[in-house]
């Protein structure tokens, strides 16, 4: 992320389109908000968002489920609206923002690298609902097959870009539209197995609110700041006219239908069929037609996840090692690390993983914004823009990287169990409060010394975000 060669850094801008490792320039930003949307979409329409309503509900109530969703659009919601923001202004995704946005060149790289395992390990749970749902239609065909041709499947459809990926989700957003409708359609002529309203349900013991809410939102946490964060890869393309409407429907869109379609129709489907895994109860509803849409919808997501995870690791070794062989080597780095993750049943560790993550990306999270909104803007410390490159910035700046350090492990701690049940089910939201907090206090310490080593003299007003 930085300090490449201009002559190097235009031969793979001009190769790939992809500008991993510098800011988007402002003629090629010409994505309209609808397009950017649109393939956003594709992390909307995971399966995985079936499952979290489904499990929320058939554990701790169809309401609890219903109102920590209501939370997890409204809080995912109004962080990605400000990152898609910062994005289209700077032309920059969450990587290179992080650089100047108070974490430094190296600084940043410890985000970029976990960012980048968050996509590799979604990438594989994702490949595995889809391998599981084929397995169970052809068992003669043994899963570790699957999981090398579905794994394999995702790195072509990679391959070119943004711009392939709009076509790819603009094309396939139709049909997983048809057999989204079908499954609803067919739902309501298949038995219910709950005689009550679907709203209505609610495990024996458990009441409205208190613990069960907050074991709702915990889950949620651990998807929410990813969610969030990932507007930037995509906005940072968008038109400068479209940047207001733009990032609004950016930021909230996506996060409706991932928590609000999405998940209220794993509520839906989890109660009236008592089953909480939409890798059976799709197939169950649709038969064949199950297998194919958990295909479609799986693709979908993971060339999304690919994208991102690339873009990360591109990132992270041109900054660390200067190693700088363009994002299709990443992509297929990536696509084969979540195959591997997948043969060795990344699976069973998802809980753990997802608890540290939802820390750590809401955290991250939580000082981008502060530091735009709070240091940048109100406060006036620091430049008005983000810059990327190394020639310009310290290794380290300590307003995000202590903030981070020490946010992410007292949530980490938290999210443990180590400081009390209520804390243990909030754990990320604690983290980004507090990391919110301490990116305030540690800019006001250090006065925006660690911003800048050097002021550039090239970028343009329009790039200000504050």
């Amino acid at each position: 992320m930085g300090s490449v060669r201009v002559t190097d850094h235009d031969a793979k801008v001009n190769m790939t389109d992809d500008f991993s490792l510098d800011r988007v320039p402002r003629q090629k930003r010409n994505m309209g908000w609808l397009s950017i949307t649109n393939i956003t979409f594709g992390i909307a329409t995971a399966i995985f968002y079936f499952q979290m309503g489904s499990v929320m509900a058939l554990q701790f109530g169809a309401i609890n489920a219903i109102i920590s969703s209501i939370y997890a659009i409204i809080v995912a919601g109004i962080l990605g609206t400000f990152i898609a923001y910062f994005s289209a202004k700077s032309g920059m995704n969450v990587n290179l923002m992080s650089r100047g946005g108070g974490f430094g060149y190296i600084g940043a790289s410890l985000t970029s690298f976990i960012y980048a395992t968050n996509f590799i390990m979604y990438c594989a749970f994702e490949g595995l609902i889809l391998v599981y749902a084929v397995h169970t239609f052809f068992p003669a065909i043994p899963a570790w097959a699957l999981i090398i041709f579905f794994g394999t499947l995702v790195i072509p459809l990679n391959w070119f870009g943004i711009k392939q990926l709009d076509k790819l989700q603009k094309w396939s957003l139709p049909i997983f539209g048809v057999f989204l409708i079908t499954a609803i359609v067919v739902s309501f002529f298949t038995p219910s197995l709950y005689e009550g309203a679907f709203w209505t349900y609610m495990p024996e013991g458990v009441q409205v609110g208190g613990k069960a809410l907050l074991l709702c939102m915990g889950m949620h946490h651990g998807i929410m700041g990813l969610t969030a964060l990932l507007a930037s890869d995509y906005s940072r393309f968008l038109k400068p006219q479209d940047i207001k409407k733009g990032s609004v429907a950016i930021g909230f869109i996506p996060q409706f239908f991932c928590y609000g379609v999405m998940g209220g129709l794993g509520i839906w489907f989890g109660v009236r069929l008592g089953e909480a895994n939409p890798g059976v109860y799709i197939v169950l509803l649709l038969g064949l037609g199950g297998a194919l849409f958990t295909m479609l919808t799986q693709l979908r997501i993971n060339v999304t996840n690919i994208y991102s995870g690339s873009l990360s690791l591109s990132n992270f070794f041109e900054n660390i090692f200067k190693f700088t062989p363009g994002r299709r080597f990443w992509v297929v780095v990536t696509g084969v690390s979540a195959m591997v993750l997948m043969l060795a049943g990344i699976v069973d560790h998802l809980d753990t993983a997802m608890t540290f993550q939802g820390v750590f990306l809401l955290a991250w999270a939580a000082i981008l914004v502060s530091d735009a909104l709070i240091v940048k803007k109100l406060l006036k410390i620091g430049p008005k823009y983000y810059e990327a490159r190394q020639q310009f910035l310290y290794k380290w700046n300590p307003v995000g990287v202590v903030s981070l350090l020490i946010s992410s492990g007292l949530g980490t701690v938290a999210a443990l169990g180590y400081m009390g049940s209520f804390l243990e089910s909030t754990a990320a939201f604690f983290a980004a409060l507090l990391a919110a907090i301490l990116t305030v206090m540690i800019a006001l310490l250090t006065k925006g010394k660690y911003y800048l080593k050097s002021e550039p003299d090239d970028i343009p007003e329009e790039d200000y975000i504050a």
